[in-house]
């Protein structure tokens, strides 16, 4: 039996969880939630996910804030992180880059769109 691919969806917004979450396991992926960063970062003292969503706009630790810390941790060196953000200014894209996140996906969340590109960037890190 396979593994099945886990994604870590941190975000704030209860109903952004639901609607993600709901669209990602009718993929057939496992999706693990966090609210706030506290809360991802003690989830991934015991899980190992394939994948991290990263909300932005988060009370207290922003998304860019949280992506930086991740990314020090070593196990989650090769972990994409994706940031899933409303930031869809001119220059916002790069901002999210310049953080560390490994790619940008625009809220309102696109349904048909969302598993082919989580789907990519998979593609990607497993190249």
């Amino acid at each position: 039996m396979t593994k099945k691919t886990s994604i870590l969806y941190v975000e704030d917004n209860i109903a952004n969880r639901l609607l993600v979450r709901r669209i990602l396991e009718a993929e057939g992926y496992t999706v693990i939630e966090a609210e706030d960063a506290k809360k991802a970062i003690a989830i991934l003292e015991k899980e190992n996910p394939n994948l991290i969503l990263m909300d932005i706009n988060m009370p207290e630790v922003d998304g860019y804030t949280l992506t930086g810390q991740l990314k020090d941790i070593p196990k989650l060196k090769n972990v994409p992180i994706i940031a899933i953000t409303a930031n869809v200014m001119r220059g916002d894209r790069e901002r999210t880059l310049d953080a560390g996140c490994d790619g940008y996906i625009q809220k309102p969340v696109d349904v048909d769109a969302l598993p082919k590109q989580i789907a990519q960037y998979l593609q990607e890190a497993n190249s």
